[in-house]
């Protein structure tokens, strides 16, 4: 079996077959990682590895703290007035010229920005009132108007997108407008 299977190594395949002792011949069969410890392992080599204990192991101080951004500034809107004067969102679509056929578009993106707060400021970007116009002073009057803050997103939506039906579909699709 040995023969057969170093000719067929010398040839190109390997045969693989498992090799069973039995009887004296087994007892009698070096462990062979031990054998191959003994031809391969010279016994004279001296022991190079170093102890653990006699690296010094030095502690990195902790790294520093990414800077925190300046505080954002209140936006230029803040210093507009809130809007104190009442009215329903559909009186305001009205009055900012809003096509009746598209207040269900203004009725879906006002709720998602503000829920039709006209007051309502982001903290983070200052954007305000009830569209969330960006920045607030972009729109002429008072941003915190709600007809005034329509009457801007009306020609924002045609303009950027086409359509408040458009606008809604980019809404639905990023959560932003």
């Amino acid at each position: 079996m040995l023969a057969a299977g170093a000719a067929a190594t010398l040839l190109g395949a390997a045969v693989i077959a498992p090799v069973t002792l039995s009887g004296t011949a087994a007892q009698a069969a070096p462990e062979p990682s031990a054998e191959i410890f003994q031809q391969f392992v010279a016994s004279d080599i001296p022991d190079t590895s170093i102890p653990a204990e006699s690296f010094e192991i030095e502690r990195l101080p902790d790294p520093e703290p990414p800077p925190k951004p300046a505080a954002a500034a209140q936006p230029q809107a803040a210093s507009r007035p809130l809007y104190t004067g009442g009215g329903a969102p559909a009186e305001w679509m009205a009055a900012a010229g809003i096509a009746q056929s598209d207040w269900g578009y203004v009725d879906y993106i006002a709720s998602k920005e503000s829920g039709w707060n006209p007051n309502a400021t982001n903290s983070s970007s200052g954007a305000c009132g009830v569209i969330q116009a960006l920045p607030c002073s972009k729109v002429p009057g008072n941003g915190y108007d709600p007809v005034d803050n329509l009457r801007w997103a009306n020609g924002y939506a045609t303009g950027r997108y086409g359509s408040w039906a458009q606008a809604y579909d980019f809404w639905l699709a990023n959560h932003w407008w």
